[in-house]
């Protein structure tokens, strides 16, 4: 079975941006991928790989895509580095002027790394640079030629494994938020266009609960939901609600997911994607809950409670809601990918 190349872009942001502005960027890459790890105050780091099925570009242009669409809403300048794995990309961005974008394919990676300086590499500093200095190393190239044993006589066996993958071009982490309690994130992706105004509902109904999902088994509840709808013709539109009270309870989430969703007034848009973003995040021992004597809302959680303990034990399809059980997990044959805390 073949691995399905990745492709990593890190976008640099010229200028003084504020948190707000930072935030306003944020927001946006969210729309194009939600696999996002935000390094502020100027970078941000993009998995596109899922998302160039939706788009139908190329990985170029979908992070030109990207570059415009900072500059014509927010003013944001912008370049970037696009490539096979994070330390590539972020390589790339460096070297890339202001509104540019360098790209380095999988194939000409170890070309394009041979006659840069080993300074550029991560994890190099001046010690460890003069060290090889000593000995003639003074680019990557170098460095992938020698052979494993000597990289450990002169570094010592730790480093010179690490910096031997890097000088091949190896990276194999993923892109993953930088702290795993900013967020969580839930996206479904059809495979044809939704008029169905009952199938958009079932699949933000299927998203909510996910959400929640993930909310209790991290013990966490959540400020806020943010809802992104991406259309047919690759645009999208994205609403924000805070809670009321923060919860990790399905229906509340629903509720406020659904109001977003209504709030849209979607009506024939042709819609190819949703993604339902839960933040605000905090233990869920430190928040409070306003307390009902509504018997329905007691047994609501009590059930729900027992769902989670029935998903634990036989997986996490094994209780659905039932306005969504009958459309199927993907929904029209569509994808649903649940990023995992780390």
């Amino acid at each position: 079975m073949s691995i399905r190349q990745r492709h990593i872009a890190q976008l640099y942001l010229h200028g003084s941006l504020n948190e707000e502005q930072y935030g306003h960027v944020i927001e946006l890459v969210s729309g194009v991928t939600p696999h996002v790890r935000e390094m502020p105050p100027d970078a941000v780091q993009l998995d596109l790989t899922s998302a160039l099925r939706y788009f139908g570009l190329s990985p170029y242009d979908v992070v030109q895509m990207t570059m415009m669409r900072l500059k014509a809403l927010y003013g944001i300048d912008s370049s970037a580095g696009l490539a096979g794995n994070r330390m590539l990309a972020a390589m790339a961005a460096e070297v890339s002027a202001p509104g540019e974008t360098t790209w380095v394919p999988a194939e000409r990676a170890a070309a394009w790394l041979r006659p840069r300086p080993v300074t550029a590499l991560p994890g190099i500093g001046r010690g460890t640079a003069a060290t090889l200095g000593r000995y003639g190393l003074h680019h990557i190239g170098q460095l992938a030629d020698l052979s494993p044993a000597t990289l450990q006589r002169l570094l010592g066996a730790g480093t010179a494994r690490l910096l031997a993958e890097r000088a091949r071009g190896h990276d194999p982490r993923p892109v993953l938020p930088r702290e795993a309690a900013d967020r969580l994130t839930a996206d479904l992706v059809l495979d044809r266009d939704c008029l169905d105004p009952a199938e958009r509902h079932r699949s933000v109904l299927g998203l909510a609960d996910r959400i929640g999902q993930l909310l209790r088994a991290e013990r966490r509840v959540a400020g806020r939901v943010t809802l992104t709808v991406r259309y047919a013709d690759r645009s999208s539109s994205t609403r924000a609600r805070t809670l009321s009270e923060a919860t990790d309870h399905s229906p509340a989430l629903a509720a406020a997911a659904l109001g977003l969703l209504s709030a849209l007034g979607l009506q024939r848009a042709r819609v190819r994607a949703f993604t339902l973003r839960a933040d605000r995040l905090r233990p869920a021992a430190d928040a409070f809950h306003q307390l009902s004597l509504d018997p329905a809302d007691t047994r609501a959680r009590a059930a729900e409670a027992a769902a989670d303990r029935a998903r634990r034990r036989f997986g996490p399809d094994a209780v659905r809601p039932a306005a969504t059980a009958h459309s199927g997990r993907n929904s029209r044959g569509g994808r649903v990918s649940w990023p995992m805390a780390g």
